[in-house]
């Protein structure tokens, strides 16, 4: 309630004497909140990022929003801050999300002017401007799985033998990651950070962009933890994808094979952190939403660890740990 006061009287102070309206307009896995802002004598929304100091920094937020709106990408443009205090007001893109809008006949369309914006990112891109994702960070990211999903989740104490094996497979997946070509990697492109906006997409939830593999982002898009698609639909989008990219010239790579195999194991990465993040929220911070996703990252998971006999230890794991494993998700 404290904070909710400090977020209004700031607003008040930046627009003396125009009463307003705070609704909540969302919120993400962080300890970030939205918030809708109506005035009473203005028809145009904006919206309010409340990141509290001792939790989030708005800095990096401020700095990619920049960054990327540079790229002629439609991000929020940033109204007002007070970063000392955590707040942000920003331009509001609407509130519908591409999960929300997304339909067998408007799929191609919104998919191609996501992969577009994607691209515009991509090809702004520099080394030194954004952190790396380097191999510490994504191997921190495949930790989370066996702490999280395998022990904490699933109470599977693997054997040294299972964790040996874990983690010979952790240092071969962060190997193909570090191989890619590297651009600028929002980290979180999908389907909920993605809103039905002119011009379309609209992008959010950038704060933690990093320098690294160019698969990353399609990954997340196209293997969605939110919304599935049959892979005959998503393998045609990665291939155009692919074609535009290397007209662009985009550092993309010449064989199309490689490039897949780089999308599919840049895809085991994300999938085996994304297990493991939902397993910390709901354990951790007592958010229980996100386990109704589990069963289609398992999805995508496996079908990538059956095809790669590398990974076959890691398959082991699973069905150890998910005996029954079905189909599951959204298909047309």
């Amino acid at each position: 309630m404290e904070r909710r006061q400090q977020l209004q009287s700031w607003i008040a102070a930046e627009f003396p004497g125009r009463p307003f309206e705070l609704a909540p307009a969302s919120a993400d896995a962080s300890f970030r909140r939205y918030f809708r802002l109506t005035f009473a004598d203005d028809p145009v929304s904006l919206i309010v990022m409340d990141a509290p100091p001792s939790h989030e920094d708005c800095r990096p937020y401020v700095k990619v929003a920049e960054l990327f709106g540079a790229t002629g990408v439609h991000v929020p443009k940033i109204i007002r801050q007070n970063l000392e205090q955590g707040f942000l007001l920003l331009s509001d893109l609407g509130s519908s999300t591409y999960l929300d809008a997304l339909t067998k006949d408007n799929a191609h369309n919104l998919y191609a002017e996501a992969l577009g914006a994607l691209m515009s990112i991509q090809a702004g891109s520099q080394p030194g401007v954004l952190p790396e994702y380097d191999r510490e960070l994504l191997m921190r990211e495949l930790e989370l799985f066996p702490v999280w999903y395998v022990s904490r989740h699933k109470g599977v104490t693997l054997t040294d033998k299972q964790t040996t094996q874990l983690y010979e497979v952790f240092d071969r997946i962060v190997d193909v990651n570090l191989a890619e070509p590297k651009v600028y990697v929002h980290r979180d492109y999908h389907s909920r950070n993605l809103m039905v906006s002119a011009p379309n997409p609209g992008v959010l939830d950038f704060q933690d962009a990093v320098y690294g593999p160019m698969t990353y982002d399609l990954a997340s898009l196209l293997k969605d933890a939110y919304i599935h698609w049959e892979e005959d639909f998503t393998l045609d989008l990665l291939a155009r994808y692919w074609e535009t990219a290397r007209a662009l010239g985009l550092p993309v790579r010449e064989d199309f094979a490689e490039f897949h195999r780089d999308y599919e194991w840049m895809g085991v990465q994300r999938h085996i952190k994304v297990l493991g993040i939902f397993a910390r929220l709901y354990h951790r911070d007592g958010k229980d939403g996100y386990l109704k996703d589990m069963p289609l990252v398992l999805h995508y998971l496996r079908k990538a660890c059956e095809r790669y006999g590398e990974l076959r230890p890691l398959l082991r794991i699973l069905e150890q740990t998910d005996p029954t494993i079905t189909e599951v998700g959204y298909s047309f």
